[in-house]
């Protein structure tokens, strides 16, 4: 194997299906005025898990149960694996979180409205989360891309793993659900990162 390892242990965070939702989207699905109310929070700071779900409605198939994560953000983006892109019909690219130009869209249903989202849909480019303490330690700097060393009986080595650095971000590697099933892969489990 080549690539020396970084003695840094980077937690694992499965990524289910979900949607990011601006507030004028939200007020067309949930009516007007409405806000989100937090389920849970989720590892990064500031984000959560919201009670809402919105159905979405493909060429070739339908999707329930999608959960809106908060709080709102200027633009409406819906991130989905492989595998439900095959099941609703569309042909999502990888992409990083809001660069959602020549994305394609889809309808979304909430239970006071629908809107034809004109964009926003795409698989969620694999990253780590990292504090900015930890990128100075190990010399990484905000989008550079990584390769991560995933032990196990499905080991494996991630190419293209983009580091995502912030003052409040909690070390975390991010992957979608077609990902993580691939390597055996839950949450807390330990990956590392391959040095560049």
């Amino acid at each position: 194997m080549k690539g020396e390892v970084l003695p840094l242990a980077v937690p694992v965070g499965v990524s289910n299906r979900h949607m990011h939702v601006s507030q004028a989207d939200l007020e067309s699905l949930f009516g007007p005025g409405y806000r989100l109310k937090p389920y849970r929070e989720l590892s990064q700071p500031g984000e959560y898990a919201a009670e809402e779900t919105v159905t979405i409605v493909g060429p070739r198939g339908v999707i329930e149960g999608l959960r809106l994560l908060g709080p709102p953000r200027e633009h409406s983006q819906i991130e989905l694996a492989v595998t439900d892109t095959y099941r609703l019909g569309i042909r999502a690219p990888v992409r990083e979180s809001g660069d959602l130009e020549g994305t394609p869209g889809i309808a979304v249903v909430g239970p006071r409205g629908a809107l034809n989202l004109p964009r926003g849909v795409i698989v969620a480019a694999r990253h780590i989360h990292m504090d900015e303490a930890n990128a100075r330690k190990w010399g990484l700097k905000d989008g550079q891309r990584v390769r991560v060393l995933v032990p196990g009986e499905r080991g494996l080595i991630l190419h293209n793993v983009i580091v995502r650095v912030s003052p409040v971000a909690r070390l975390e590697l991010h992957l979608d659900t077609d990902e993580a099933n691939a390597a055996m892969l839950k949450n807390g489990d330990v990956v590392h990162i391959l040095r560049p």
